[in-house]
């Protein structure tokens, strides 16, 4: 009880605070904002109990695409922890109170999915991102999963996203990499099939309930999986590349689940010469 009022605090006290600082930092073009962010995301991993850990390397070089499987609202907790990083998300979290206008003041693209020809409008928001230093993460499989698997992926905001890069948008040449999220043990015991719900947030599971059983009964370790970077340059079939980075998610989420690595997967020929 006591912990999940510290968190009621935390949240509705900081939160309307961050949305002001950074609005304000917005309006006079000023620094800070990723900085913010990540710490805000931090602190909320710190009050659920939330255990990070990274395996791989993400690309520091540059703004990244990060394609990513799904699993549970912890996600944005967990990711936005690790660095200054925007989001692709469905249009109705905009209208979420408080959670909406963090997101949007966080730099996340909303997608309308009822509304197809409006897909242009996120591509463009997110190789501006990218062009602007931000990296994005792309939750490919367009809804979120048991925990226990990943999902087929859609290939069509993904493949927009390579056909702007092959026509010199802004951002250039654009660099995807693969990223798998997996929720593995709780209090330090690893959790099986049966008790990922505790985390798995899909269907038409509700959110209160949800969480106030996380708060209750969590705390979890998350692994977050980095796979090898793809260039998206136009040079490999949008359904093939969008199977390929499937298969290294999948694999990504196995080695996490299993605690050991699995041997890679060998790419198909079209997308190893264009990684090359």
């Amino acid at each position: 009880m006591v912990r999940a009022l510290s968190i009621a605090v935390f949240f509705f006290v900081m939160t309307p605070l961050i949305i002001a600082v950074q609005w304000l930092i917005g309006k006079l073009r000023l620094p800070g904002w990723g900085f913010i962010a990540s710490n805000y995301y931090r602190v909320l991993c710190r009050l659920l109990r939330i255990n990070v850990r990274v395996v791989g390397s993400p690309a520091r070089d540059r703004a990244v695409l990060y394609v990513c499987n799904h699993v549970s609202w912890a996600d944005i907790l967990v990711l936005g922890s690790l660095a200054p990083i925007a989001f692709v998300s469905k249009r109705e979290v905009r209208d979420w109170p408080l959670v909406g206008k963090t997101a949007e003041l966080q730099r996340t693209v909303f997608v309308d999915r009822q509304r197809r020809h409006k897909t242009g409008d996120a591509v463009d928001q997110i190789v501006n991102r990218l062009a602007q230093g931000v990296s994005v993460v792309l939750f490919a499989e367009g809804t979120s999963s048991d925990g226990n698997r990943v999902l087929p992926f859609r290939s069509a905001l993904l493949g927009s996203v390579e056909d702007e890069a092959a026509h010199g948008g802004p951002a250039g040449r654009i660099l995807i990499q693969p990223m798998a999220i997996t929720y593995t043990a709780s209090h330090g015991i690893p959790m099986g099939r049966q008790h990922r719900p505790l985390v798995a947030w899909y269907g038409d599971l509700d959110f209160l309930p949800h969480i106030k059983a996380f708060i209750a009964k969590g705390a979890v370790d998350a692994v977050v999986s980095y796979g090898e970077p793809v260039p998206a340059d136009g040079g490999v079939d949008r359904k093939v590349l969008t199977r390929r980075l499937e298969a290294d998610v999948r694999r990504l989420m196995a080695e996490a689940l299993r605690g050991r690595p699995l041997k890679p997967v060998q790419a198909e020929p079209a997308v190893q010469a264009a990684a090359e």
